[in-house]
């Protein structure tokens, strides 16, 4: 499971209404599929993502650069992802979760 999504779900913030963002799709064949206005239930998982991020890692940093910014976002992922359990998926972190996929997909081919 590398690669680009086929699809992500976006609200109409004006980090997602970019000519950057709509130029990287583009090129990557990934399909912007956005939320009707003013109708966050429209992706309630996204909506619960950006909280707990603006809460755990833009409110918490000042960013003193973009290379800050890179940094210490990434070192936020990297521990979203592959250290810390999540109970949507059964306590696992997300990279556990994925890795237990693609083992139940190989071994059933």
């Amino acid at each position: 499971m590398k690669g680009f999504p086929k699809r992500i779900k976006v609200d109409n913030g004006p980090e997602f209404i970019s000519k950057d963002l709509d130029r990287w799709a583009y090129w990557n064949k990934v399909e912007l599929d956005f939320s009707r206005p003013g109708t966050p239930s429209d992706n309630a998982f996204i909506e619960a993502f950006n909280s707990r991020f603006r809460q755990e890692c833009l409110n918490e940093h000042w960013f003193l650069s973009l290379e800050d910014a890179q940094t210490k976002i990434e070192a936020w992922r990297i521990e979203y992802n592959s250290e810390r359990p999540h109970s949507a998926l059964n306590y696992q972190t997300p990279d556990e979760f994925i890795n237990r996929i693609e083992q139940q997909t190989t071994s059933a081919a």
